[in-house]
């Protein structure tokens, strides 16, 4: 019997996880970087698959954002809104662009746990950076087997400890008052194959910020741990805990004529009602793998957390109380959520054939408490929480079986082909009833079937070619059935999940040290969900009837001579409106608003293992429509960044210290758009030319 690395991915994926690999048995889709110790690389997958190192997302870096790092990334826009009470907008082919909060209709997982609730709303806010050892971002047909909001999939893996202890301290300081500093230790007992050895890594950060604009200060303390034991030759425990705590002002959007006036001010009600929020997350997972004998696996992962909001929005004190059934202009939320996720894989020949078959049942639950109030006391105490306007508590789950088959029909060609089935449940019951504001108490349920296949040709050990389908499901979140138009209480029952149907070809070629990866697709959806109405922070969402996503995807990693390395990523997206995108059919053709049509990313650095280096990066980013009349856009630009740094490695330390200019022409920018905000303030500012500075110190304890 063979063991081989076990990835702890996420099990939705099926054959995204090898375990005991049986002589006999076919190539496993593995997503997993490139190389891996287990040998196994992005160039065997057959789906648009991206692997980004910690290493490399650390280099000369801030560490604050997984914008400054995932640019290589070909179909992701990962956009820095500037703005830390509403994180990152981030979408894979053009879904997620809509999101005015948090990440929409990309599925994401931190160490197996899922960073994406049962109802789809994800976050990118408990992720630290300083602990990650590789993101992998899937793209494609094949994320549909994660079920629900799977326009694709980001899955982040964080450091497993091993020999020797090691203990790190690293520090940045950067433009507009921002620090980072954190500590990390990572180490083991043991090397990991016997019963009793132990791994351990610990991280914790502390991020500051005044903020590029007016009224977007913030603050953010996390902390990140894994620990693993070997019970005996043939299983292993995991636990994984996470937490994070922000604090911070929430700037809001300008109109065009205000960004080109002064685009670090904010609108007057912003500071006025004093717009900002806070969020508190605690989360825990217990991961279990099994190797039940040569040809069979089991993995069990467990997990639960709670998250609390508050946030504070600039709607108007007399807007709240034109209507007896506004909301108010206060959220509150406590969020409780656990899940668990068993798989079981057999390896097996049929027919002489080679087969890996793997089936499984992923559950989650979430309840919410959510409460509304007044953002006002009286006329003249704006800002502060005033009286009780919404309360109701709101349970989601989702409970999804899943089967999938990998099979080596030849030694050239394989077969993948799997099936997942979706049920995803929505019940709110109404606790605020008035003689003006009745019962709003309401239940929705969805169900789909979403089955994916791919083949896999290799044309050589070095070149592959794949064709892939499938359907993807993608239900409101609560957050989008939450509101009506016109500010009126009770779930937007009438909203319907958006269904894509999806195709693919690529092409993956290893040139040298590096791997060129190609990739046509197109996703036509019906129901697609979109913003019908926002302001003041708050938006309401409607079905649009049909769209289309279509484009090409080029990437490029390649190292020369050892210490060059060059990394590019294109993408080509045509995303428009098929129909009934404005109430009638005057958006047809038009597109589909948050998306960019063309980006382009290059990055080129002399990377030694010690001594000086040096790094610049190119962006480009066409324009971006705002609404769905896409007569308003935020233009197109191109920036500049450099690094260079000097790494100093002395028997059991290590010192690294680099500073890094970015927008280095001084660009004015938009660097996001609110999409559909109805008083015109679409556009999020970014920062001209800023500098940063840092330092990490590290010692091996041998």
């Amino acid at each position: 019997m063979k063991i081989t690395q076990f990835y702890p991915l996420p099990a939705a994926l099926l054959l995204l996880a090898p375990g005991v690999q049986a002589e006999n048995a076919p190539a496993t889709l593995v997503v997993s970087a490139a190389p891996a110790p287990s040998g196994l690389s992005e160039l065997e997958t057959p789906a648009a698959v991206s692997v980004i190192g910690g290493d490399d997302m650390r280099r000369a870096a801030p560490q604050i954002n997984l914008s400054e790092s995932l640019g290589a990334v070909p179909g992701l826009q990962l956009l820095n809104r500037q703005n830390y009470a509403q994180d990152l907008q981030l979408s894979v082919r053009g879904f997620g662009s809509r999101s005015t909060y948090g990440v929409r209709g990309v599925r994401m997982y931190v160490d197996g746990i899922p960073a994406t609730m049962p109802d789809g709303q994800g976050q990118t806010s408990n992720i630290d950076i300083n602990s990650i050892d590789h993101v992998e971002v899937l793209r494609g047909p094949f994320s549909a087997l994660y079920g629900n909001a799977s326009g694709g999939v980001v899955n982040v893996e964080t450091e497993t400890g091993s020999q020797p202890t090691r203990v790190q301290a690293s520090s940045y300081y950067g433009s507009y008052g921002t620090w980072r500093y954190g500590l990390k230790a990572t180490g083991a007992v043991g090397d990991g194959t016997q019963p009793g050895d132990v791994n351990y890594a610990v991280s914790t950060t502390r991020f500051t910020t005044h903020g590029y604009r007016d009224h977007s200060s913030a603050q953010k303390n996390l902390a990140n741990a894994k620990l693993g034991v070997r019970i005996d030759d043939l299983s292993t425990l995991t636990l994984i805990f996470n937490s994070v705590d922000i604090d911070a002002n929430d700037p809001g959007g300008l109109t065009g004529d205000q960004w080109r006036s002064n685009p670090r001010q904010v609108a007057s009600n912003v500071t006025l009602y004093n717009a900002r929020k806070t969020v508190k997350q605690t989360q825990a997972g217990l991961r279990y793998q099994r190797a039940m004998n040569e040809n069979n696996d089991l993995s069990v992962m467990v997990y639960a957390g709670e998250r609390e909001t508050v946030q504070y929005q600039s709607i108007p004190r007399a807007v709240q109380l034109a209507s007896a059934q506004h909301p108010g202009g206060v959220i509150d939320l406590t969020r409780h959520y656990q899940g668990i996720d068993t798989r079981w894989t057999h390896r097996n020949q049929l027919a002489g054939i080679p087969l890996t078959l793997t089936g499984g049942l992923d559950y989650e639950t979430m309840t919410e408490q959510r409460k509304g109030y007044q953002n006002f006391t009286s006329a003249s105490d704006l800002g502060n929480k005033g009286a009780l306007r919404r309360d109701e508590r709101n349970l989601m789950w989702n409970v999804d079986p899943y089967l999938q088959t990998a099979w080596q029909l030849s030694d050239k060609l394989s077969l993948d082909a799997g099936v997942r089935f979706s049920t995803v449940n929505f019940d709110s019951n109404d606790r605020y009833i008035t003689a003006l504001n009745g019962d709003d108490s309401g239940n929705a349920r969805y169900h789909k079937w979403l089955p994916a296949a791919a083949l896999k040709y290799a044309a050589t050990d070095a070149w592959n070619l794949y064709a892939s389908a499938g359907r993807g499901f993608e239900t409101p979140t609560i957050n989008e059935l939450s509101y009506r138009a016109g500010g009126i209480n009770g779930l937007n029952v009438a909203l319907q999940p958006a269904t894509s149907d999806s195709v693919e070809i690529g092409s993956k070629t290893r040139i040298g040290n590096g791997l060129f990866s190609a990739a046509l697709f197109q996703t036509e959806t019906k129901n697609e969900i979109v913003v019908d109405q926002s302001s003041g922070g708050r938006s309401s969402y409607k079905n649009a009837g049909e769209t289309r996503r279509r484009g090409i995807e080029l990437a490029l990693d390649q190292q020369f001579a050892y210490d060059w390395r060059l990394r590019m990523a294109w993408t080509l997206l045509d995303a428009t409106y098929q129909s009934n995108a404005c109430g009638d059919e005057s958006c047809r053709g038009n597109r589909i608003p948050g998306i960019a049509r063309n980006m382009l990313y290059a990055a080129f650095g002399y990377q030694p293992d010690s001594g000086w280096y040096a790094g610049t990066d190119l962006r480009y980013m066409s324009n971006i429509a705002a609404d769905d009349d896409n007569s308003a856009k935020a233009p197109a630009y191109t920036l500049v960044g450099l690094n260079s740094g000097y790494k100093w490695v002395q028997e059991n330390w290590t010192l690294d210290l680099f500073g890094r200019v970015d927008n280095l022409f001084d660009r004015d920018y938009v660097g996001s758009v609110i999409v559909n905000e109805s008083n015109g303030r679409y556009f999020e500012p970014a920062p001209g030319r800023n500098y940063g500075v840092g330092l990490s110190v590290s010692y091996a304890f041998q």
